[in-house]
């Protein structure tokens, strides 16, 4: 074997072992490009092919947030199609989804996520100093993230509702739907049950704040103890 093809294979060996043994933070840099600063991996360990973390879903500010525990790996089958396919878990849950990273994209599907109920504050800012409370459950079906957009549908379902702000618990459950289409994540609530009757339609564009009106009915023997948490909703 000539001396130039034993170089050419120990530099082929040499690259093979760095990709083998990339660190896991590097996902955390296309996580942070491919939603513009929304979504962080923090505390990772391991590889990029096998590892775990904290995954953060930060507000609109990137100041804030909230935090799963996360573990992955990766599915070699697909790196012929040019992408990065992983079985993801999060809270160390039996039940993994798939999370595709490509050049462009960052794509999640059929992922069933529990959330504090306080991530609501994280889509519509002035929710956060209501003091919720509650079950929640996140559903995507397929969502696409870009620098600046997201592409897809998602369900949002709130158990069991309440606030600081008044004693009356649950004062409801309800659902929140999320489509995006490329140029802006449009949202829809209703309420499922409950004596706080809500109803309201918002948008979200990249870079820009969330934008949300919406309706509330209250029975009126219900006024009175719920008029704290109505005032805060108005302002």
């Amino acid at each position: 074997m000539s001396r130039w093809r034993l170089i050419g294979l120990g530099l082929a060996a040499y690259a093979f072992g760095l990709i083998a043994t990339a660190p896991a933070t590097l996902i955390d840099a296309r996580l942070e490009q491919g939603s513009a600063g929304g979504l962080r991996l923090v505390e990772a360990s391991g590889t990029l092919w096998s590892g775990t973390g904290q995954i953060e879903i930060r507000d609109a500010n990137r100041d804030s947030g909230i935090a799963k525990r996360i573990a992955w790996r990766f599915r070699p089958a697909y790196l012929l199609r040019g992408k990065l396919v992983y079985e993801v878990a999060l809270d160390h849950a039996l039940q993994h989804f798939p999370v595709t990273i490509s050049l462009s994209q960052i794509e999640v599907a059929d992922a069933d996520i529990n959330l504090p109920a306080a991530a609501l504050g994280l889509g519509v800012p002035k929710l956060a100093a209501l003091g919720l409370t509650g079950d929640m459950l996140l559903h995507i079906a397929r969502l696409t993230f870009r620098s600046g957009s997201v592409q897809g549908n998602a369900t949002l379902q709130w158990r069991g509702a309440g606030s600081a702000f008044t004693r009356i618990s649950p004062l409801g459950d309800y659902e929140l739907r999320l489509e995006g289409d490329g140029a802006a994540v449009k949202a829809t609530l209703r309420t499922l049950q409950g004596p706080l009757q809500l109803e309201g339609q918002g948008a979200w564009a990249g870079g820009r704040n969330p934008v949300f009106q919406g309706n509330a009915r209250v029975p009126p023997q219900q006024l009175q103890q719920l008029a704290p948490l109505l005032r805060m909703f108005a302002m």
